[in-house]
């Protein structure tokens, strides 16, 4: 479909020059520009009202596209990374066409006693209320999960992040919890908690695993004092030390151990602090848990006629797919501009293949018969033009398909 107000939505393409450049601007009906809503879920788990802040994807302001659903980030201290974590990951998935990561839900799970959720074991020298970990685990698994799964247009693809005790809950999730989630983001995590308990549980426990299907990425920043580098401090044996000479224990036990399956990576923050190290991290992850996600594509591919466009998507999404788990499909709003931008450029086979492919990948889109319709116009086969006008109507009544199959009759 292709009206004035529309072009602009379907016209990603802004030009050849720019063929690579997907620009989304998202405006609310009232005005304001918001990220994410406020729920909460009465958890008899922990006997509390535990709020959650929500971020679904607005891929599609306009409303004439598929409904999608997205993998989901589980992101603890959810009330200190949300911003972050959501701008990013809205940056990584939809400024560029060759996207670096999907679209994603993001619940941040703010606190409400964070020395009790966010340790896996009891230290009462550290805080009385400590040790509540694996409640909070419980609480994810059987209440949370469920539940956004219910209320949100989820994908069955699962991530957690977390920093410093957040952290140490990841690596827990990782060593006792392993499946819960496709993949892991650790940043900084205090692993010298309660005498380095749950490190010395991991090195007995990880070369025994599977970790197939799983990816984990560490983020280690520079918590030294002046005169100190990652060799020195392994040497050195005062407390002051001791959280990054833990992290670096483990990042050295898992590299050697090349745990069965477990796609890992890490990294030594030579210039950030406890502190600024979580964007950085949280930036590197999704590049290394998703490097397959991205398609290579070249200017070839969309002026060269003999290249076949859309073999090349299919074969890549079918590998996506299965790393993932799940039917990934291209984004019906990116197919769409990138089909009309290929017809308004002469490349009339390639358009016309994108156009077919859309329909085939979302036959309940009304927007997606429209748009054929408008291809078969655009070249004169007007049957079948006014077939597939007619079928948008049928998924759909609206103005702008009736006035051009009107037309096409007269």
């Amino acid at each position: 479909m292709l009206t004035l107000k529309q072009t602009s939505v379907k016209k990603l393409f802004l030009s050849v020059v720019f063929i690579f450049a997907f620009i989304g601007c998202f405006a609310q009906p009232d005005g304001k520009v918001t990220i994410g809503n406020i729920d909460s879920i009465d958890s008899k788990i922990l006997h509390e009202k535990r709020k959650i802040w929500v971020h679904v994807p607005s891929s599609d302001p306009g409303g004439i596209y598929t409904k999608q659903r997205y993998p989901v980030v589980y992101l603890l201290d959810g009330d200190a990374h949300f911003y972050s974590v959501v701008g990013m990951i809205q940056q990584l998935s939809t400024v560029n066409g060759n996207t670096i990561c999907p679209d994603m839900i993001v619940v941040g799970i703010p606190n409400t006693d964070r020395m009790r959720d966010l340790t896996p074991s009891n230290d009462s020298l550290v805080a009385p209320t400590t040790g509540g970990g694996e409640k909070l685990m419980e609480f994810m698994e059987k209440e949370l999960m469920p539940y956004i799964e219910a209320n949100y247009p989820t994908q069955p693809y699962k991530m957690l992040i977390g920093h410093s005790l957040g952290g140490l809950m990841v690596m827990n999730a990782v060593i006792n919890h392993t499946q819960m989630f496709n993949s892991y983001i650790c940043i900084d995590p205090s692993m010298w908690y309660d005498k380095q308990k749950l490190l010395k549980a991991g090195e007995k426990i990880i070369p025994k695993m599977d970790f197939k299907g799983i990816s984990l990425y560490l983020g280690i920043a520079n918590t030294m004092e002046k005169g100190m580098d990652v060799k020195k401090v392994v040497a050195d044996t005062a407390s002051i030390t001791q959280h990054i000479r833990s992290i670096l224990e483990m990042d050295k036990f898992i590299r050697s151990q090349n745990p069965m399956g477990l796609q890992y990576a890490s990294k030594y923050y030579e210039n950030d602090n406890h502190g600024s190290v979580p964007l950085i991290t949280e930036y590197d992850a999704l590049h290394f848990i998703f490097s397959k996600y991205k398609i290579d594509l070249v200017m070839s591919d969309y002026m060269d006629s003999t290249v076949d466009l859309v073999a090349k998507y299919v074969l890549h999404y079918k590998e996506v797919s299965k790393l993932f788990g799940f039917t990934m499909k291209p984004p019906e709003g990116d197919m769409n501009g990138m089909a009309y931008q290929l017809l308004q450029m002469k490349q009339v086979k390639k358009a016309g293949g994108i156009f077919k492919m859309n329909v085939e990948n979302y036959p309940e889109s009304f927007n997606a018969y429209d748009s054929y319709g408008d291809y078969f116009a655009a070249i004169g086969d007007k049957s079948s033009a006014i077939e597939n006008f007619k079928k948008a109507l049928s998924l759909k009544e609206n103005p702008e398909s009736r006035t051009k199959l009107n037309k096409l009759l007269e």
